[in-house]
């Protein structure tokens, strides 16, 4: 992966992950790093499930594919967030 790749990753992984983030309600408990983590596995597994439903290459924005991340990334950071709060 070039340099290029890995810094497209973080932003798109940044974007989801802060859309996820303002998705979920109430104040979460993580930080910037792992919203960022979350938004990239999101972003990656989002693009997976998007290609098997065929919805990934549409014309225009890949809005179905966008809703797919973002709810991903929501339920991550919902997710990792409950299981900290609970330590």
């Amino acid at each position: 992966m070039e340099v290029s790749g890995v810094i497209s990753a973080l932003v798109i992984g940044l974007v989801i992950g802060v859309l996820g983030r303002l998705v979920v309600p109430g104040r979460q408990h993580i930080g910037v790093l792992w919203t960022i983590l979350v938004g990239i596995v999101a972003a990656l597994l989002g693009s997976a499930l998007a290609a098997g439903f065929g919805v990934a290459d549409t014309k225009g924005p890949d809005w179905i594919e966008w809703f797919i991340q973002i709810g991903l990334a929501a339920v991550g950071i919902a997710a990792l967030d409950r299981s900290r709060s609970r330590r």
